[in-house]
């Protein structure tokens, strides 16, 4: 396994030094902050990584208005009373993309938050407090009791909203295979422990929240473009 040094000191090289490197990397939010979010936050974050996977996330973005006007703003104590026949007739709305199937997602996703909120306080306290040294777990309940949050879509909405992860994007899993962290499927039980056990590794040497090493690795292997976020 490289260690971090390895990585940080390659990925400055190819991104033309410490500063601009330095320009690329985000953080997350932290845990308090990530508490005082509405849960509704998620529920949208949800729903707009879900009609993103597969479509042009520019065209989705461009939609997202209508997409708050059509459900409400994402309320979720507002959406747990609209009917099955209301979000079929809203699959049909001209102001969103047309998708029942990712329609119906919305209702099972806000069912989740909502028995989840009431377990924990609110699904953002849930959320806050999960630890990070165990974020595939996180993953894999959102897989299992939501809906159409398997694969890397649950992850890059916990990522938009701000809680700590990795990203299993294609130049991280370039460089987990060619490193060979993992093999076989990317989102077998086997690959996921054997990625979050590199991270945590990581982690321990620099620091660094799983966000910025995931970036880290990303930049440090992949399509070069000097100064240019990827």
């Amino acid at each position: 396994m490289e260690s971090f040094v390895d990585i940080y000191e390659r990925a400055c090289q190819r991104k033309g030094g410490r500063e601009l490197l330095g320009s690329l990397l985000s953080e997350p939010l932290s845990s308090v902050q990530l508490a005082r979010l509405s849960d509704d936050v998620w529920l949208e974050e949800f729903t707009r990584k879900i009609f993103q996977s597969g479509f042009y996330w520019s065209v989705i973005n461009a939609k997202w208005s209508g997409f708050r006007e059509v459900f409400w703003d994402f309320s979720v104590e507002k959406l747990l009373y609209m009917s099955p026949e209301m979000y079929e007739q809203r699959a049909q709305d001209e102001r969103i993309v047309r998708n029942y199937k990712k329609v119906q997602s919305i209702a099972n996703n806000c069912l989740m938050i909502h028995e989840l909120a009431i377990e924990h306080g609110s699904f953002s306290e849930l959320v806050a407090h999960w630890p990070e040294d165990n974020i595939i777990e996180l993953w894999s309940l959102l897989k299992k009791q939501g809906s159409r949050l398997g694969g890397n879509t649950g992850a890059y909405a916990l990522r938009a909203v701000g809680k700590d992860t990795f990203i299993l994007s294609r130049d991280v899993e370039a460089y987990l295979r060619a490193h060979e962290v993992i093999s076989g499927g990317l989102h077998s039980q086997k690959s996921l422990r054997a990625a979050q056990a590199f991270f945590n590794e990581l982690r321990s040497q620099s620091g660094y929240s799983l966000q910025t090493l995931s970036q880290l690795v990303a930049y440090s292997v992949g399509d070069n473009l000097v100064g240019v976020s990827s």
